[in-house]
């Protein structure tokens, strides 16, 4: 290509694993990325977010990628890529393998919706970016080339926006300084157009990260202007730079339809089915039950940090219609919310009251109605109590400090409960 024409070019870059557990972020670096394109004289035209499938067990926190469309010059836009990665990203940390990856064209997003729902190996990231990529670069391993390739042609039918404020490197290691009631404050006057700034269980802000990165505060919304405005009222210490993220948090965008075949670890899953069996409460008070859909018993689970969410789980009965969404782990389906078609009345079967003693009888054997112990009166019919259900037919969902990123909050609308009309309606692809 002629080299005049490369510097005024349209092209994508991706970014991915270059933090740690204790410190960097890759939003960061993208954010500086497209800072220092931008001084060059590039135009950045979308900045992207991009979170991927948030089982996937070598993740560091949020499983998030970015990619930046620009008109420019792809090969030193790759070489300011490269030299940040190699001055900032976490590389000592073992499991940090970063990857960069630039393409002047947009790749089908078959890539992009395996790395969200499935599993992805880095070889075949290899193999498609042989196919597509203009300039590709992985360190160590190369793990990072799955989410930047992702990033780079993810597909987005759904998406919300985060306005994502980052410190002064001076004070990383200093405790956030960010007024809680500001930010109860700003989603107040921006709902429902922004959420999860604020958890009203835990009555503190869930938008201000605990890990030694960057990342000051992040304020999600439906758009830039109401993120832009939510972010106006906030009061924080000095923030060194900010950036409005296009994003598919909040999408179900990882939910992949049950079709009545086995489960597979590390999927995340929307299933239609009825309760087996009264929910129980287990050790450390998590919330369980199993769920018949397509003659298969699913054990579901709402753990303990679902808060709230745990007693409509427990209102559940035997017999319930519903639908719900979660990540399949360890055998088990970790709730993240779900639907309730219809509440029937239930009805509870009790030993009776003898006539005679007015204790309760006990079960005479299987088949052999029932038994008063102290003057051996008989009865065939038990007794039959309506219980009273505390819970209604709609969506129910975790609190927002117990949300996944890429789980879609009740306050983004309705939802028809109809699975084929759920954002996450594709089906998975192997």
């Amino acid at each position: 290509m002629d080299e005049k024409l490369m510097t005024n070019t349209w092209f994508l870059i991706g970014l991915d694993d270059t933090d740690a557990p204790d410190g960097m972020c890759t939003t960061w670096l993208g954010a500086v990325l497209a800072t220092l394109l931008e001084k060059s004289g590039m135009k950045v035209f979308s900045s992207r977010l991009v979170r991927l499938n948030p089982t996937i067990p070598y993740k560091t926190r949020g499983n998030a990628a970015i990619s930046l469309c620009v008109r420019g010059d792809p090969d030193y836009a790759f070489s300011i890529a490269s030299d940040l990665v190699e001055k900032f990203a976490a590389l000592s940390c073992e499991n940090t393998h970063p990857g960069i990856v630039v393409s002047l064209q947009k790749p089908p997003a078959d890539f992009y919706w395996k790395a969200v729902q499935n599993h992805c190996r880095i070889d075949e990231a290899r193999d498609f970016l042989a196919r597509y990529a203009f300039r590709f670069l992985g360190y160590k391993l190369g793990r990072g080339l799955i989410g930047a390739t992702a990033a780079v042609c993810s597909e987005f039918p759904d998406f919300t926006w985060e306005y994502l404020a980052y410190r002064h490197q001076s004070r990383l290691k200093i405790t956030r300084e960010v007024d809680a009631e500001s930010l109860r404050l700003s989603e107040d006057l921006t709902r429902p157009h922004t959420w999860d700034t604020w958890d009203p269980d835990l009555k503190g802000p869930v938008c201000v990260p605990h890990t030694p990165d960057p990342v000051l505060f992040g304020i999600r919304g439906d758009s830039p202007f109401s993120v832009a405005h939510a972010v106006s009222v906030v009061r924080s210490e000095g923030v060194d730079m900010a950036r409005i993220w296009k994003t598919n948090q909040g999408t179900d965008a990882h939910l992949v339809l049950y079709e009545g075949s086995l489960l597979t670890e590390g999927i995340s899953y929307l299933i239609r089915g009825r309760v087996h069996e009264t929910p129980k409460t287990g050790k450390g008070g998590h919330v369980s039950f199993p769920l018949m859909a397509s003659d298969q018993k699913i054990p579901c689970m709402a753990f303990e940090p679902t808060k709230k969410f745990r007693d409509f789980v427990r209102s559940l009965r035997p017999g319930d219609e519903i639908l719900v969404a979660g990540s399949y782990l360890k055998n088990t389906l970790n709730l993240e919310k779900m639907y309730i078609f219809s509440v029937e009345p239930y009805i509870i079967a009790r030993a009776p009251i003898c006539p005679s003693c007015k204790k309760r009888m006990t079960s005479a054997g299987s088949g052999k109605g029932y038994k008063c112990r102290r003057c051996g009166n008989r009865a065939t019919t038990p007794e039959q109590i309506i219980e009273k259900r505390t819970i209604s037919s709609g969506w129910y969902e975790v609190p927002p400090g117990a949300r996944r990123h890429l789980s879609r909050p009740i306050a983004r609308g309705h939802v028809d409960p109809d699975s084929s009309s759920l954002p996450s309606s594709r089906k998975m692809e192997h």
